[in-house]
């Protein structure tokens, strides 16, 4: 039984940064990303890695801002967030894939955790 289990949202200010955490308990793959939803909208990827070879991807909206990273040992993924803007508020979501994903499309994930809520006020 996988279970993935968000940490780490919050609220902050514009410009602040924080940083998200996903404890995976039993095997969920080698491919794991951070999604997020906000109100109204639909559920869209952040950023995804490849957790054997640290080949990593992220959506324009983020690049150069977020970083996706891996303790294997630890079994954690996480979510480095800097700059953060009102517009990156979401619940945001650890998933996992047993096959390469195509694109980061949420269809395509196996595993999601219960989500993390981040607020970013202007």
């Amino acid at each position: 039984q996988v279970q993935l289990v968000e940490s780490g949202g919050g609220s902050v200010q514009a410009g602040g940064s924080l940083r998200l955490s996903c404890v995976a308990s039993g095997f969920p793959g080698y491919y794991m990303g951070w999604f997020r939803q906000a109100p109204g909208k639909e559920r869209e990827g952040v950023a995804t890695i490849y957790t054997r070879g640290g080949i990593t991807n992220y959506a324009d909206s983020v690049k150069g801002r977020f970083t996706i990273s891996t303790d294997n040992a630890k079994n954690t993924l996480y979510l480095q967030m800097n700059t953060l803007k009102p517009e990156d508020t979401a619940i945001y979501y650890c998933a996992a894939a047993l096959l390469r994903p195509v694109r980061m499309t949420p269809s395509q994930y196996n595993y999601w955790g219960q989500g993390t809520q981040v607020t970013v006020s202007s």
